[in-house]
């Protein structure tokens, strides 16, 4: 009898990562020789802080690697707290810490934890477009909300309210500064947007992972308006450690026993050797500042050069690592305006149809997150495309 296959689930039916799909054509274009300048992904051109690295080294020589507390290791729970204190004057008890493998980890946690299968969960667009992902594949609902300059591309409570006039809201996740546009909520429009949902009953999910990149504005943690409010960030962008897949989560002690039952199954523990060098890269702000200054004259470059070659529309850049650009002048289509830039010009970039189905088609993405020689590569090479 023939061996018969079952079904793909329903539930792996999502779209695909484009900037991870750009990542690969370029890799393949490189393999074959080309000089590809990459500016798709959001990933730290420099490695981890040295004495982070230096920490994982000295782990690997002198300790067994194994599993740890499924919260993460106290001694990393404990300079997360200090790192609040420092940081936005915050007392935060290490014990609301929930340690994650990646920021990723984080997300799948709070949303198996507050949320049940065809609860909708609001979302801006343009958004980083794994939140879709995710929020399908556990069978939630993902009700995208199309902001723009007359909001300053942000979430509002009355925005909110015309998504609770078609049907209950569960929850509401912002990110500020956004991916993929940069732009960062002020305070007291995070403050309205934190008051409002916890009224309405609402969960409301702070996606503080562009953290510390912040080059205009002051940035706030949404902890400071509620202590019902779930954070999640990530060693990834700020602490330039992409690879090492170690974040973090702070709950309301309603949460703490849910996520840790689910993760005790799902994840067991974050990686032990990860969180050794995250312990030591909160101890390396001198160093984190140093690679936020290299971003800040990227940023420079960029928002001066980009509108020089006729990119005339960029989005407010206050954080993180992105240009958000209308490239509706140069192609209707970003997706294969994208493509073609790839091929022709050697720069690699992620259409905006990643991060908005609706609008996207009109703008593209860039990340100023390498060096600064490849960001000047990429000007000559474009100006030289574009003619």
């Amino acid at each position: 009898m023939a061996f018969r296959p079952g079904q793909v689930s329903k539930r792996s039916n999502i779209a695909p990562f484009l900037a991870m799909e750009v990542l690969i054509e370029a890799a393949r274009l490189e393999d074959q020789g080309r000089k590809i300048v990459h500016m798709e992904v959001g990933q730290p051109g420099v490695p981890a802080p040295e004495r982070a690295r230096n920490a994982a080294k000295q782990a690997l020589d002198t300790k067994l690697i194994g599993y740890t507390e499924t919260a993460g290791v106290i001694p990393l729970r404990e300079n997360l707290s200090r790192y609040y204190l420092e940081t936005y004057g915050r007392e935060v008890d290490k014990d609301r810490f929930v340690v994650t493998t990646g920021s990723s980890a984080g997300f799948n946690l709070a949303f198996l934890a507050a949320f049940d299968p065809g609860d909708r969960i609001v979302l801006t667009a343009p958004g980083y477009p794994a939140y879709r992902g995710i929020i399908s594949a556990l069978g939630l609902v993902p009700v995208e909300i199309e902001v723009g300059p007359e909001t300053r591309w942000s979430l509002t409570p009355e925005l909110i309210a015309k998504a609770q006039a078609d049907g209950p809201v569960k929850g509401v996740l912002v990110a500020s500064p956004a991916n993929p546009t940069g732009t960062m909520m002020p305070p007291e429009k995070l403050e309205e947007l934190v008051t409002y949902c916890g009224e309405e009953g609402i969960w409301f999910i702070s996606d503080e992972i562009y953290h510390g990149l912040v080059y205009e504005g002051r940035q706030e943690t949404a902890l400071a308006y509620s202590d019902q409010v779930i954070i999640i960030n990530s060693f990834s962008k700020y602490f330039c450690m992409t690879g090492w897949r170690i974040g973090w989560m702070i709950l309301p002690e309603v949460l703490l026993r849910p996520v840790e039952r689910l993760a005790q199954s799902l994840y067991i523990s974050p990686p032990e050797l990860s969180q050794i060098a995250a312990t030591a890269a909160l101890e390396c702000r001198d160093e984190l500042e140093a690679v936020k200054a290299g971003y800040a004259r990227n940023r420079e470059l960029l928002l001066k050069g980009l509108p020089e070659l006729g990119f005339n529309k960029l989005l407010p850049v206050d954080g993180a690592f992105y240009i958000y650009a209308d490239t509706s002048a140069f192609s209707p289509n970003s997706l294969e305006f994208t493509k073609t830039m790839l091929h022709e010009a050697g720069v690699a970039a992620t259409p905006g149809v990643d991060f908005d189905p609706v609008h996207g088609a009109e703008f593209t993405r860039f990340s100023f997150a390498g060096s600064y020689e490849d960001m000047e590569q990429a000007l000559v090479q474009l100006k030289h495309w574009l003619g």
